[in-house]
């Protein structure tokens, strides 16, 4: 299967046929690009997998924060950490455009484009719930439900969009910064007093239980680490306990937070990168090549002196939220210098033994994504090998390299049988209502 880059314009693509895409119409250099995105994701995801989630950005909560695991943490707080996660939400974005530009001859594209973001939207509510606390499914299908109506707005409309997201998220994580150095100050004092024999205020009384929540998520101690393993390595009721105290509260955040301004942000500059044939390889090499340079330019030093900050404070969590201010700047730069090497190489048609498969995961990408959850739970929890809290950091990546293997074979194979994934297939049902042919002929 080789990279074929898509060069309609978009009059082409808003004339293309309202049924559901086949697999002649496919733009594979954007399934590469999600292919890619998607096991990178599990480079990130692999820890709050197999850990304490609090270990996802301070390894020296558990897991080991010296020699192969240091060097684990800084590799990928520089290449991975949220750009793997940025690639996504554009190519989501993106797929909303070619999505909705192949409906609009139809009068029910609007109930077609919302069956579909609500059906991900259920299955997103699922997959949070039994297999993964981590799910992106369902704040994707939340953000995706406002996408709609801007899928007629200019590129430039979108990147002014995306650009002021940007900003102010981070302006949140120096907020963020502020309050948990209040945090944790106000309540170290109200402890002190406390133990001085002192009659602790109301105000007192808050700070202390703020900070004895904080203290219990970002610094537990070995025997609340030991009751958090007992349970995910419990029976598979007590996983599904353990997840549900965390999804629930995910899920219970307002519309508005923080949390989707990051996806959001990203989404449109994806919207944006179609409409103007970056996501389609429709560009030269050269631009491509400015892509990565530039990228890379800005993102490794950037995304090295953070590295290198919260490392020198021995990860204190206020140093860190304030380096957060350039993390949404250095994760853009870095998955930009990211998506120029994959549009190169697709262009190019070069390494085509690995981009064909990357291709073919990134068609099978909802398929591949709960593969790895059912995969992951079944080592790491009570559902099986109940390996959650045994593994160092760097060993977590033994796990994630055999998954990789796994779905880059396992993918092309059975594209050459099936004309989706089976989730794609049962999601693409679901969304037009109608039975979708499976086999190819």
């Amino acid at each position: 299967m080789t990279p074929q880059l898509a060069t309609a314009p978009d009059s082409e693509l808003i004339q293309a046929s309202s049924a559901p895409v086949g697999r002649a119409e496919r733009i594979t250099a954007i399934d590469s690009l999600r292919g890619f995105a998607l096991l990178g994701i599990l480079l990130m995801n692999i820890v709050a997998m197999g850990m304490y989630g609090a270990a996802y950005d301070d390894p020296t909560v558990t897991g080991g924060a010296t020699g192969a695991n240091l060097w684990t943490w800084i590799v990928m707080h520089v290449l991975a950490e949220g750009k793997m996660r940025c690639l996504f939400s554009m190519v989501f974005g993106a797929s909303v455009i070619l999505l909705t530009s192949r409906l609009e001859s139809r009068r029910d594209a609007a109930d077609i484009y919302y069956r579909r973001t609500l059906w991900l939207l259920l299955f997103g509510i699922v997959h949070a719930y039994l297999l993964w606390l981590g799910d992106i499914l369902y704040p994707y299908a939340l953000c995706g439900l406002v996408l709609f109506p801007f899928r007629k707005m200019s590129a430039k409309g979108l990147l002014i969009i995306g650009a002021i997201l940007l900003v102010l998220n981070s302006g949140v994580y120096v907020a963020n910064g502020f309050h948990e150095r209040e945090t944790i100050q106000n309540g170290i004092a109200a402890e002190q007093a406390a133990k001085q024999g002192k009659k602790l205020t109301d105000k007192q009384e808050t700070a202390k239980a703020d900070y004895e929540r904080w203290r219990k998520f970002n610094r537990p101690t070995a025997e609340e680490l030991k009751k958090d393993a007992d349970e995910w390595r419990g029976n598979p009721l007590s996983v599904i306990k353990a997840r549900a105290k965390l999804v629930s509260f995910f899920h219970s955040l307002p519309y508005y937070n923080p949390g989707n301004w990051d996806i959001w942000c990203m989404m449109f500059i994806g919207m944006a990168l179609l409409k103007t044939g970056v996501l389609l390889g429709e560009r030269s090499y050269r631009f491509y090549a400015m892509l990565v340079l530039i990228g890379y330019g800005i993102g490794l030093p950037l995304n090295s002196y953070t590295a290198w900050v919260i490392v020198r404070s021995n990860f204190d969590p206020v140093v860190h939220s304030f380096a957060n201010s350039t993390y949404d700047l250095g994760r853009l730069s870095i998955a930009l210098g990211h998506l120029g090497v994959i549009m190169l190489l697709a262009k190019g048609g070069w390494f085509r033994w690995l981009m064909a498969p990357l291709g073919a995961v990134g068609q099978m990408a909802f398929s591949n994504y709960i593969f790895q959850s059912i995969v992951t739970a079944f080592i790491f929890t009570g559902y099986g090998f109940a390996l959650y809290g045994k593994l160092q950091r760097y060993q977590l990546y033994y796990v994630v390299a055999a998954i990789w293997i796994v779905q880059l074979i396992i993918s092309p194979i059975w594209l050459r049988h099936f004309r989706f994934g089976p989730l794609e297939w049962g999601w693409r049902s679901l969304t037009y209502w109608k039975r979708q042919p499976m086999r190819i002929a």
